[in-house]
């Protein structure tokens, strides 16, 4: 069994990193939830006129959810792009590049980039990877309801 470091091991050290975490995950929640509004009240005009598209429905259909796709991935950029100025910011990270490759690497849970917090730290990018399941969660049933609602061919 691999030696954990005794400041990683002292519950009571993780302290700092909740007190940044907690308010890092209620700022990228808030900032997610109100892209997403914003991205919904585009998505509506878009969809307001369907008689117009009738011709191609299909393909009015592809666009809109093209361009849909591409705005949530850019609010996921900026909310790993907070969670990377918070790194560098508290000195977790040495530069802007570490920091935004360990944030969208915990963000996503993908996990392989050898970038690590500093120990004292590590607590930190547990939470975000926290946020990030709450971030593709909200992501994925507001995806899966435009879907629903813009399919060609079905009713309003």
């Amino acid at each position: 069994m691999a030696q954990v470091s005794s400041q990683i091991q002292d519950v009571g050290f993780w302290g700092q990193s909740w007190l940044v975490g907690v308010p890092l995950i209620a700022l990228t929640v808030v900032v997610h939830v109100l892209g997403l509004g914003l991205i919904r009240a585009a998505f509506a005009r878009a969809f307001k006129d369907r008689e117009r598209y009738h011709r191609f429905p299909l393909y009015h259909f592809a666009m809109v959810m093209w361009l849909t796709v591409t705005l949530v991935t850019g609010l996921h950029v900026v909310e790993a792009t907070i969670w990377a100025a918070a790194f560098l910011l508290i000195g977790a990270m040495p530069n802007p590049h570490a920091a935004m490759l360990y944030s969208i690497s915990a963000m996503t849970a993908y996990g392989h980039a050898q970038v690590y917090l500093e120990d004292h730290w590590q607590m930190l990018g547990a939470l975000e990877s926290l946020t990030g399941l709450i971030l593709f969660g909200l992501t994925t049933a507001f995806l899966y309801g435009m879907i629903q609602r813009a399919w060609p061919g079905r009713d309003k």
